[in-house]
């Protein structure tokens, strides 16, 4: 039977890509997805984006593609931006280009075509989230990039009949979560797992029609696969407002 799979957050972590891949083992038949932010910080991003570019189903932009788009705008450079991008793991990116301009703006043409998000029916894929008080038209890419606990602190789920998979904030920053595990609230699951932190190190690939989840880490030479009931921890809208209080009140 035909798998769909999906992908956390890579950061150029290539090597880490390439053992979880192995691990996966997908067919010809299966679909593999990407929740974006394919790039910066680990130190091959060129050879993530070729890789996903040749075998991937689908892949959304995520926050760091966003900021690498916002850096070069109609054949210009935008300095400030570039200057955050870089300090936001963007430098560890241009290495991997070798200096290449021409193989950075076929990547750069690739990224902006890059949807937003995709609808899967019983899952809609997107980088960040959504904002729980404006309809689909009126989301934006600040929104679907970059939204963390206004999405996640919602009482509601935002779809009555699908789940909102995601990536962006990574699950050891929600309270009392150890580092590794997948969160899921209410009608979302987050499955970056922080993959570039020293924190973590792991990678994840969500296996969703056999709830199987598969994990490498870049730092050490480990694998595991799991139940999707093992690796996955429930979180209540509480705990995320909880955590908003307490970072207001330092």
């Amino acid at each position: 039977m035909p798998r769909r799979i999906f992908i956390g957050d890579v950061h150029g972590h290539y090597d880490g890509l390439m053992r979880l891949w192995d691990a996966i083992a997908p067919t010809s038949t299966d679909q593999v997805y990407f929740v974006g932010d394919l790039i910066d910080r680990g130190p091959k991003s060129a050879q993530v984006v070729n890789f996903v570019r040749k075998y991937a189903q689908g892949c959304v932009r995520g926050n760091h593609e966003q900021l690498l788009l916002d850096s070069f705008v109609g054949g210009n450079i935008n300095l400030p931006t570039l200057q955050g991008w870089l300090h936001s793991g963007g430098q560890a990116t241009l290495s991997s280009y070798g200096g290449s301009a021409e193989a950075l703006m076929d990547h750069i043409d690739w990224l902006r075509r890059l949807p937003l998000y995709i609808d899967l029916n019983d899952i809609w894929l997107v980088h960040a989230g959504v904002n729980p008080t404006l309809d689909i038209a009126n989301q934006s890419s600040y929104e679907l990039c970059w939204i963390r606990d206004t999405f996640h602190s919602s009482e509601r789920p935002y779809f009555k009949d699908k789940l909102i998979l995601t990536g962006h904030t990574i699950t050891f920053t929600f309270p009392n979560i150890k580092p590794g595990q997948l969160v899921q609230g209410r009608g979302w699951l987050d499955i970056d797992t922080g993959v570039y932190h020293p924190r973590s190190g792991w990678l994840t690939a969500l296996d969703w029609d056999n709830c199987r989840v598969y994990q490498v880490n870049v730092f050490e030479p480990e694998l595991r696969v799991r139940t999707l009931r093992e690796a996955v921890t429930h979180i209540a809208p509480e705990q995320v407002k909880r955590r908003q209080r307490d970072a207001v009140s330092r």
